[in-house]
C-alpha cells in the first residue's frame, strides 16, 4: 500500500472518526484544506494540530491561498486582492508584502506549503478558464518579476511554495473544472513563453503542479498532468526540475474524473513522473487508489519517495498561535487591500472559488 503517495482533502471543519482511521492506516504525505473545513481561525489551527498528530511524520499541510477569489480564509479574515490587481498596480513592493502576509497567516492557521503562485500566462483574460483574475499578466518578465517577489518572501517566511499549473493552463479555452481544456500549441510554443517563468524562478521554488490540459501536439492521449512526455520527457529531464517536488492538480475534476475511472488516473499520475497524486472530495477512493500504487515499478516509487523526503526536511512548524498576532496580520492584510483595488468586470465564479 503506497499511501505516502497521495494528497488528500477532509470532509469537513473537524475530522470524522472513519477518516481519522483512513489517516492513520495509509498515513498520506499530507492534506489540503478548502473553504469548507474552515470556520473560524481557532477551529482551523485545532484541525491542523489534529492532522499532525494523526502523521507519523510531519504532513503536507496545503492551501490555495492565492489572494482574489482563491482566498480559502475569506469568511474569517481580510482577503488580500488577486494576482491580476497587483499586477494593475505594478508594484513589485506591495506584491512582496502580499507575499509576507500571506505566510505569516497560514503559519498562524498551521499550514507549510501554499498552492501558489499562478505562474500560468494570461493568454485568454476574457474567457472563464478557472484562470480568470489569477494571473499575474500575459508578459513573461512581468509575471517573473511580480510572482517572484511575492514567491520570495512567501518562502522567506517559512511557507513553501508550488508554481502552478505546468506548463500553460492560460492557454485553456475551458474550465478544467467542468471538461478537458484542449490547446494546440507545441514544445516550441511553450519554451518561446509558457515555461519562461518557470525555469527563471527554478531556484526560488519548491514544488510544481501540472495542469488538467491536453496539448495533442506533445501527447495525444493524456493531459499534461498524466502524461510521461509531458512530466518526465520535458518537465524533468529537458527543463531540469528533476529535484522538485511535482503533484497533479486535484483529481476529482471533471477534466480528468469524467474519463478515468477506477483510480486509473491516480496510477497515470505516478507512472508519469509526478512524485504525489492529489484527491481533494472523493476521498473514499483513496485506500483502493493506495492499494493500486503498490502494483508500480519500485524504481519509480523509489524516486517520488526520494523526492518527498527531501521536501519534508524543508517544511516548518507552524507559529505559536496568537489571537493578537491574528488580528494583527488581518489588519495588516486589510490596509495593503486598501492600496490595492480589484479591476474588471465580475463574471459568474469558477468552481476553483467556491470550494
Amino acid at each position: 500500500m503506497n499511501g505516502h503517495l497521495l494528497l488528500l482533502g477532509v470532509r469537513g471543519p473537524e475530522i470524522a472518526p472513519d477518516e481519522a482511521e483512513m489517516f492513520r492506516k495509509l498515513q498520506p504525505a499530507g492534506f489540503i484544506l478548502f473553504g469548507r473545513n474552515i470556520v473560524s481561525a481557532e477551529q482551523t489551527r485545532q484541525l491542523t494540530d489534529d492532522l499532525r498528530s494523526l502523521s507519523r511524520e510531519e504532513p503536507i499541510l496545503a492551501i490555495d491561498q492565492e489572494g482574489g477569489r482563491v482566498t480559502r480564509t475569506k469568511d474569517i479574515s481580510p482577503s488580500l486582492p488577486s494576482a491580476n490587481a497587483f499586477a494593475a498596480k505594478g508594484e513589485t513592493v506591495l506584491a512582496a508584502k502580499a507575499g509576507v502576509y500571506t505566510a505569516d497567516q497560514l503559519r498562524l492557521l498551521g499550514f507549510n506549503l501554499d498552492f501558489a503562485p499562478v505562474l500560468d500566462l494570461d493568454h485568454h483574460p476574457e474567457l472563464q478558464n478557472s484562470l480568470r483574475g489569477r494571473c499575474w499578466g500575459r508578459d513573461p518578465q512581468r509575471v517573473i518579476d511580480l510572482a517572484g517577489n511575492w514567491n520570495r518572501w512567501l518562502r522567506k517566511r517559512s511557507v513553501l511554495s508550488c508554481a502552478k499549473h505546468f506548463p500553460a493552463c492560460g492557454r485553456a479555452m475551458s474550465d478544467p473544472h467542468h471538461d478537458l481544456p484542449v490547446s494546440d500549441a507545441t514544445l516550441a510554443d511553450l519554451l518561446k513563453e509558457d515555461v519562461i517563468p518557470y525555469t527563471a524562478l527554478m531556484p526560488e521554488l519548491d514544488a510544481v503542479m501540472l495542469a488538467h490540459v491536453l496539448f495533442p501536439a506533445i501527447d495525444p492521449d493524456k493531459p499534461a498532468s498524466l502524461s510521461r512526455r509531458m512530466v518526465t520527457d520535458f518537465l524533468r529531464n529537458q527543463l531540469g526540475f528533476d529535484k522538485h517536488l511535482v503533484l497533479t492538480d486535484d483529481l476529482d475534476m471533471g477534466a480528468i474524473a469524467d474519463r478515468y475511472p477506477d483510480n486509473t488516473d491516480v496510477v497515470a499520475a505516478i507512472e508519469a513522473g509526478n512524485d504525489l497524486a492529489m484527491i481533494c472530495h472523493r476521498t473514499e477512493r483513496a485506500e483502493d487508489a493506495a492499494n493500486r500504487l503498490a502494483k508500480i515499478p519500485l524504481h519509480i516509487i523509489a524516486d517520488a519517495e526520494k523526492r518527498l523526503a527531501k521536501f519534508r526536511k524543508k517544511l516548518h512548524g507552524p507559529l505559536k498561535w496568537s489571537r493578537e498576532k491574528w488580528d494583527s496580520v488581518s489588519q495588516e492584510i486589510a490596509d495593503l487591500a486598501a492600496q490595492v483595488p480589484e479591476a474588471g468586470v465580475t463574471l459568474p465564479n469558477s468552481p476553483v472559488a467556491d470550494y
